[in-house]
């Protein structure tokens, strides 16, 4: 009985879920250097001005950082995009282009061509 359930929750959490979805409208995405840029400024912030200094320093620093991957031309991009149920989205999509109006799958916290 205990390896029916083993092998039961393998397989649950082994199946990944698709979504259907309508891509609306595809924006650039700074959430590398958004990252990137916060931790540095938490860092610097922190050493700087304490507790206060770090929360002052991540908000800058995330801000900064999103600044300049979008200077350097290395944004990425993502989709907004709307699910069967009606809610909207947004969804990173580094490799795949799509275009708006087109239907995909959600899969994960990535996008994918419709298989329909």
């Amino acid at each position: 009985m205990k390896r029916f359930s083993v092998i039961s929750l393998t397989l649950l959490l082994s199946v990944r879920l698709a979504l259907a979805a309508e891509v609306l409208a595809e924006q650039a995405d700074h959430t590398a250097g958004q990252v990137f840029g916060g931790l540095g400024g938490v860092l610097l912030g922190g050493a700087a001005g304490g507790p206060v200094g770090a929360l002052a320093g991540a908000a800058l620093g995330a801000w900064a950082g999103a600044g300049a991957q979008g200077a350097a031309g290395l944004s990425e991009t993502a989709y907004r995009v709307r699910g069967d149920d009606g809610r909207e989205r947004l969804v990173r999509s580094p490799r795949l282009q799509f275009q708006p109006g087109e239907r995909v799958s959600i899969r994960g916290r990535r996008l994918a061509p419709s298989e329909h």
